[in-house]
């Protein structure tokens, strides 16, 4: 391992951290980012999936914050059209919620704020006739349809990282920075490497706090310093069930306290339903679902839906726990979504640079903010890139995915639809590199279930800096809903030492680069 010194020494390996890292690594700048569990291992892994500007932000005023999201879907779409697709979302009416005049004035800024080009855009919905009709109560007969996107946040995450890491950075997962202290003018780190159980201390000029829900924790322990700002941590949590509606667009439905609840298509045959908003106290790490939360997300839902979804339906629970900024808010859900940078030291002390709050949405043009706030530090870095600059796999046009699933299937016919699909979704223009020289099923190696092989588990390994059986079934992918247990410990144990080599250092990692 490199022991620096480092321009800029990023800990925090959340989606923030992957993106500043990227951002930083691409102007040129020795980058080193630490991760104490694996890559997008807590809030990152465990958003609602969607790329959106946040229709419900308008009502509190924050109009800055949404055209910012809204101007962001349709960039990140172009920068990674294999995990990130456009979704339609419709919006049921009865009397006694927000009147209709006030939705409609809603989706009309929705339309008009962000300088939509791609997405198209909102329109109302007969739901007599349309077949988003057909889940909902037979009384429904009014609906808004508008647009936002979906991601796979994990993977928006960790290509992130494998750009930086192509770039020049050095990414560390399962390290953990137990100290961060001044020495003469520079930060110097003390890095416990997790699998290894080796220590080591490196140097950097500045020191980036994107640790999200720890923030205030990494400041008071490592550092030893008193955070600058308060953080709201609210809990979110999600159930996915069997499959509760044929069509491929979502519901956002309106609840009585005012909240919104989305039941969305999830992985070919499941429903996602979320998200809750409650204050977390204690180890954000210990948060998970309760009995009173999945009671309200099922009630949310069957209010709207024909045929009510059940206890019984439920095949997977996760919960994330998002690091707001305390903006004084009395209810959780009316805590900001926007994201604070705290800048501290300069002159004489080495520079210190916490990230507050934020949404996977707005990862991108945050890593800007952080790298404008730190050009003071490194004159000689290159200008903003990653606007126009696509993640790995995603160098094909933003409506090119179905023409790379042909054309992935005809160069591997061998390959079924549903597998040359799922290649194609988490791995982009880069499956072909996964695939390279195979000619038949048999040459990608043991059949794990649910077509995942060996070699895709390989790549993972090596150009993902997965090492368990939970990173690749929950993070990489989401097959942890289609593998038994029995094919999981088949993977945890050719994982934990029949695969051929050993998972890569993070000096492989950048040479490989």
């Amino acid at each position: 391992m490199r022991a620096g010194p480092f321009d800029l020494a990023i800990v925090g390996g959340g989606v923030n951290g992957c993106a500043i890292a990227r951002d930083a690594a691409g102007r040129g700048l020795a980058v080193l980012l630490v991760e104490q569990g694996d890559l997008a291992s807590a809030t990152s892994s465990a958003s609602t999936k969607l790329i959106h500007g946040g229709l419900r932000y308008l009502e509190h005023g924050a109009f800055r914050l949404v055209r910012e999201a809204l101007i962001e879907r349709e960039v990140l779409l172009r920068s990674a059209p294999h995990f990130i697709w456009p979704l339609r979302f419709v919006l049921p009416h009865r009397p006694g919620l927000r009147p209709a005049w006030l939705v409609r004035l809603g989706l009309f800024l929705y339309d008009h704020l962000g300088g939509r080009e791609i997405l198209p855009p909102c329109r109302s919905l007969d739901l007599s006739r349309d077949p988003a009709g057909a889940a909902l109560r037979p009384d429904l007969r009014r609906a808004f349809e508008y647009s936002d996107c979906w991601v796979e946040d994990a993977r928006l995450t960790i290509l992130s990282a494998r750009d930086a890491a192509r770039r020049g950075a050095e990414v560390r997962p399962r390290t953990r920075c137990t100290a961060a202290r001044q020495v003469d003018g520079r930060w110097r780190l003390r890095l416990e490497d997790r699998t290894r159980g080796e220590i080591q201390e490196v140097e950097a000029r500045v020191l980036v706090n994107a640790t999200g829900p720890w923030a205030a924790r990494f400041l008071e322990e490592a550092v030893g310093t008193r955070p600058p700002a308060r953080l709201r941590l609210v809990r979110g949590s999600h159930i996915v069930t069997r499959r509760l509606f044929a069509h491929d667009r979502a519901y956002i439905f309106q609840n009585e306290d005012r909240r919104i609840c989305f039941a969305i298509p999830f992985e070919g045959d499941f429903t996602l339903i979320g998200t809750t908003d409650r204050d977390v106290e204690g180890d954000p790490a210990a948060a998970r679902i309760d009995e009173a939360e999945t009671d309200y997300l099922l009630g949310a839902v069957n209010r709207w839906l024909r045929r009510p979804a059940e206890r019984a339906d439920i095949v997977w629970t996760y919960t994330g726990v998002r690091p707001l900024y305390d903006d004084g808010a009395t209810a959780a859900q009316e805590a900001t979504r926007d994201y604070v940078l705290h800048l501290e030291g300069g002159s004489e002390r080495a520079p210190l640079l916490s990230v507050f709050g934020g949404k996977i949405t707005t990862c991108r043009r945050l890593a800007e903010a952080a790298l404008a706030r730190l050009a003071p530090f490194f004159p000689g870095a290159g200008p903003p890139w990653t606007a126009r600059a696509p993640l790995p796999g995603g160098d094909f046009p933003w409506d090119g995915f179905e023409r790379l699933v042909d054309e992935l299937r005809a160069r591997y016919p061998f390959l079924s639809g549903g597998l040359a699909r799922r290649l194609a979704r988490y791995h982009g223009t880069r499956a072909s590199e996964l695939l390279g020289d195979a000619r038949r099923l048999e040459d990608l190696g043991e059949a794990f279930g649910a077509e995942l092989y060996e070699r895709e588990v390989d790549w993972m390994v090596r150009e993902e800096w997965a090492t368990t059986a939970d990173d690749i079934l929950w993070r990489r992918s989401k097959l942890g809903l289609r593998l038994d247990g029995r094919a999981r410990a088949r993977l945890e144990a050719w994982l934990a030492g029949e695969r051929r080599a050993p998972p890569p250092t993070a000096v492989d990692v950048q040479a490989r680069a």
